[in-house]
């Protein structure tokens, strides 16, 4: 299955509310960044977590976020990063750029 983000795409992790077991961080989510990595499918830890294994899998993807976008009082170098790893349905086209698809 073709990945929907490539390499250096700009992404938004999507702000939403999420009970029980995620990997996406509160502080990441609504935060733009771009894709470092594209990495492979894996089973959904989100369905696994609750024993639900339907053989879906989902996309991996490195995503590279400014220190300063996620923390407003970072005095820290200009060009730190975090990486987070993050699942393809947590991510998002930011406002006002083309769908990957479109390309």
């Amino acid at each position: 299955m073709t990945a929907r983000f490539a390499l250096n795409d700009k992404v938004r992790i999507a702000d939403r509310d999420a009970p029980g077991h995620v990997r996406t961080p509160l502080y990441a989510r609504g935060k733009e960044g771009r894709i470092e990595r594209v990495l492979p499918r894996f089973l959904n830890p989100e369905r696994e977590a609750y024993g639900v294994n339907e053989g879906g899998e989902v996309r991996l993807y490195r995503v590279r976020i400014e220190q300063a976008a996620l923390w407003p009082d970072y005095d820290g170098p200009a060009d730190d990063v975090l990486e987070l790893e993050i699942y393809e349905h947590w991510l998002e086209q930011p406002d006002g750029h083309r769908d990957t698809e479109g390309r």
